[in-house]
């Protein structure tokens, strides 16, 4: 048996155990879904047998209950002190977890995010970012339909995570233009996605905030709005980022700066492709104080310019994720509506699995469909507000598979 101590504060109280919890010698202290009332009885657990530990073979299970730890105490609003007392696993389970499982948990990630870019004063920041960073990556070079899917879903569905999901789609979003339309190399896609991913670093806290509240912005606010591209520049310097693309990249991200990419330098030319994904992204995600922009109307507005000239930043994105993104909702010809689940080479014409059927009623079992056939056109995009179903992403994850978006009904 490899055991792994284990903190007592990453045990949830009132909760079933999602392991066994055992003692120095692997002797039974508590089965898998026992209920620990208390904080007493760990304590006396661990002092009476010298700690207490589990099995290697639930440290997956050991990285849900803590990160379900975490997400409950942000959700809660819980001081950021709190926050970053809580208890870390070992770092051999935070690679194990994040760099080698091959289906991420996009609700983990979200987490980890949103952590990552609050938490900007711990040691370990560089380290943990390499480790979401590829675990992002892993899922695009896997299944890039299905992580755009996942955090498009995620940003229209919930604000209260709003600037890391908002992060993490803008870096896959550019990703997918820089591999598979601009054909830029791997090491500068890679420096492009971190960009995207830590552009808002200064501003987590505000930007969730702003997505929360029904105000307008007040003056403060205003300023740290406008100062924040530099103040994110500044912060990654602090914490050990030296790459001048890197950083130029994420000081430029707010410059208006239209034209050929080829024509820009490295930093600005990236600059300007999370630009557009950046402006494209925040038209999809709802705030408190309005709705989101159906999907078409934003591409539309992305693939112009500030001269209402075709942006060439702007034209690769909409090729990479197509006029109806993965995760975007869609009315059909034949009044169902339908969720996006995979592009297709004509962006016009998307795999789509319908789940509220032509009587306005939810069907049971999303029902593929081919857009290419006119009794399954694609009529209009629509907000997500319009589709009154549930639709948890361990249902629709598995539809952007080859293998089940070629069923078609």
């Amino acid at each position: 048996m490899n055991l792994i101590p284990v903190d007592i504060d990453s045990i949830r109280l009132g909760r079933p155990l999602p392991f066994h919890l055992v003692d120095k010698s692997g002797v039974l202290l508590a089965r898998k879904s026992f209920v620990v009332e208390s904080r007493e009885v760990l304590q006396e657990y661990a002092e009476r047998d010298g700690g207490l530990f589990i099995d290697g073979v639930d440290a997956e299970a050991l990285q849900r209950a803590y990160l379900e730890q975490l997400q409950a105490m942000l959700l809660e609003d819980a001081p950021l002190g709190e926050i970053a007392e809580a208890k870390l696993r070992p770092e051999s389970l935070l690679a194990r977890q994040t760099v080698d499982t091959p289906d991420a948990d996009w609700y983990d990630l979200q987490v980890q995010a949103s952590l990552l870019l609050r938490e900007t004063q711990a040691a370990s920041f560089s380290e943990r970012l390499a480790h979401l960073h590829e675990a992002i990556g892993q899922q695009l070079r896997r299944n890039p339909d299905g992580a755009l899917l996942a955090l498009v879903q995620l940003s229209s569905a919930d604000t209260r995570m709003y600037s890391a999901t908002h992060g993490m789609l803008v870096s896959v979003m550019c990703g997918l233009a820089s591999r598979e339309v601009l054909g830029w190399p791997a090491p500068v896609e890679d420096l492009l996605r971190k960009a995207a991913l830590t552009m808002n670093v200064s501003m987590t806290d505000l930007q969730d905030q702003l997505a929360n509240q029904w105000h307008a912005p007040s003056d403060e606010q205003r300023d740290s709005i406008h100062a924040h591209a530099a103040s994110s520049e500044a912060t990654l310097t602090r914490l050990g980022v030296n790459d001048s693309t890197w950083l130029g990249a994420v000081r430029d991200h707010h410059a208006r700066s239209p034209g050929l990419l080829r024509a820009k330098p490295p930093a600005q030319r990236l600059a300007r492709l999370i630009h557009r994904a950046d402006m494209l992204a925040a038209k999809l995600a709802p705030r408190a104080s309005r709705s989101p922009l159906a999907p078409a109307v934003a591409i539309q507005a992305c693939y112009f310019d500030e001269s209402n000239q075709v942006d060439e930043a702007g034209a690769a994105l909409i090729k990479a994720i197509g006029i109806y993104p993965p995760g975007s909702f869609v009315k059909l010809a034949n009044h169902e509506l339908a969720v996006v689940v995979r592009r297709s080479t004509n962006t016009a014409t998307p795999r789509v699995a319908a789940v509220v059927n032509r009587s306005g009623l939810p069907i049971a079992e999303p029902a593929m469909r081919d857009t290419r056939q006119a009794e399954f056109r694609i009529m209009a995009s629509i907000p997500r507000r319009q589709v009154k179903v549930q639709l948890p992403l361990e249902r629709l994850l598995p539809l952007t598979l080859p293998q089940a978006s070629d069923r078609l009904g």
